[in-house]
C-alpha cells in the first residue's frame, strides 16, 4: 500500500511540475524580426494553388501541379512557416525540361486559408497526406522527393515511413535534422522555440496524456516585408506541438536517415538557419548513399533557386 501512495504521489508531481511549465511560458504576441532573408525567394513565389487532392481524412488539401508526360513524379516539399509558392519557378522549370511530373502540395495546416493554421491532427499526418498525394498521381512512373529546410526533414521521415521504398532518389536542400544534430545553429534567429513549453508537453507524452498537443511550442520570425506584404496572410507564425514533431525526422534521426535511397545534399556556405559543414560528417556515419555539395555564397533561401543548385539537380535526374 505504502508503495502505491509512493507511485501515485510521483505521478502527481510529475503533473504539477510538467503543467506548471506548460503554463509558465506563452507564445510571444506577434513576434516579428529579420529571421531569413525572405527577399531571396523569387517573384514567382507570389502563385497561389490551382488544383487540390484528397487526403485519408476527407481533407481536399492545396496542390501545385507541372504536368511532364512519361516522367517519374517529383515531389517538392516546402520548409516552416511557408508553402508551396517557394518552388513555384523550379517546378516550373523541371517539368518544363522534362525531368519529372512535378507535384507542389501547401502542406496541411500551411498557405493560404488552411483548416487550422500550424495545426495538425496526429504527429504522422503530414507524411501521411504526402502518401495520399502520390497515390493520387501514381502510374508506375516512379517517385523521386524534394524537400527544402523542415521539408527536406519530412521527406527523411517519409523515407523511413509511410513512403518507405517507394522512392528511387531524394534531393534535399539544407535540410532540417533535429534541434539536437551536429547541423543545428544555436545562433539562428528563424525559430523561437518555447522551450519550458516543450519540456512540459514531453513529460505528459511520457503519461500518455496528449490532450495539450494542440498547444503552440514554436514562432518564427518573418520580417515586416513579409507580414505587410501581399503574402503576409499566407504566413504560418506558430506551430503546435504535433506539428513541431511532426514536420522533422523523428528523435532517433539518423535511423530515418539511413533508410533514404540515393540522395543528393545541397546546402549554402553562408546558410543562416544550420551549420552546413555539418551535413556531410553527420550523414555520413549512417549512410553511404549521399552525395553533398556545400555552394559558395549562398544562404538558407537563396539556394532554392541558384542556377548552381538546378545544374546539380538537373545532373541528380538526368
Amino acid at each position: 500500500m505504502n508503495f502505491l501512495w509512493i507511485f501515485l504521489g510521483t505521478i502527481a508531481i510529475q503533473l504539477v511540475l510538467a503543467l506548471g511549465l506548460i503554463a509558465s511560458q506563452r507564445p510571444v504576441k506577434d513576434l516579428r524580426g529579420d529571421g531569413l532573408d525572405f527577399k531571396r525567394l523569387p517573384e514567382g513565389a507570389r502563385e497561389m494553388p490551382t488544383k487540390t487532392y484528397t487526403a485519408r481524412d476527407g481533407t481536399e488539401l492545396p496542390l501545385r501541379h507541372f504536368p511532364c508526360a512519361g516522367a517519374p513524379l517529383l515531389v517538392l516539399v516546402h520548409g516552416s512557416g511557408w508553402h508551396g509558392a517557394q518552388f513555384a519557378a523550379l517546378g516550373a522549370k523541371l517539368a518544363a525540361d522534362g525531368l519529372g511530373e512535378v507535384l507542389v502540395p501547401d502542406l496541411r495546416g500551411h498557405g493560404a486559408a488552411p483548416e487550422k493554421r500550424g495545426g495538425i491532427g496526429y504527429f504522422d499526418q503530414l507524411e501521411d497526406d504526402l502518401a495520399d498525394l502520390v497515390k493520387a498521381f501514381d502510374k508506375g512512373q516512379g517517385l523521386i522527393l524534394l524537400g527544402h529546410s523542415s521539408g527536406g526533414g519530412l521527406v527523411i521521415r517519409a523515407a523511413n515511413g509511410t513512403l518507405k521504398g517507394q522512392a528511387s532518389k531524394a534531393i534535399l536542400l539544407a535540410p532540417y535534422l533535429k534541434h539536437n544534430a551536429p547541423t543545428a545553429r544555436a545562433d539562428s534567429r528563424w525559430a523561437a522555440p518555447l522551450t519550458r513549453r516543450i519540456i512540459g508537453l514531453s513529460m505528459l507524452n511520457l503519461m500518455r496524456i496528449r490532450l495539450a498537443n494542440g498547444l503552440t511550442t514554436i514562432q518564427f520570425r518573418f520580417p515586416d516585408s513579409v507580414l505587410n506584404g501581399p503574402l503576409g496572410h499566407t504566413a504560418t507564425r506558430a506551430y503546435s506541438y504535433r506539428m513541431m514533431l511532426g514536420f522533422n525526422p523523428r528523435a532517433a534521426y539518423l535511423k530515418d536517415v539511413a533508410a533514404l535511397p540515393e540522395f543528393i545534399l545541397i546546402a549554402g556556405e553562408h546558410d543562416e538557419a544550420f551549420r552546413s559543414t555539418y551535413y556531410e560528417p553527420t550523414m555520413c556515419a549512417t549512410t553511404d548513399k549521399g552525395t553533398y555539395h556545400l555552394l559558395k555564397g549562398l544562404g538558407h533561401l537563396d539556394v532554392i533557386d541558384a542556377p548552381e543548385t538546378y545544374a546539380l539537380i538537373k545532373q541528380a535526374l538526368a
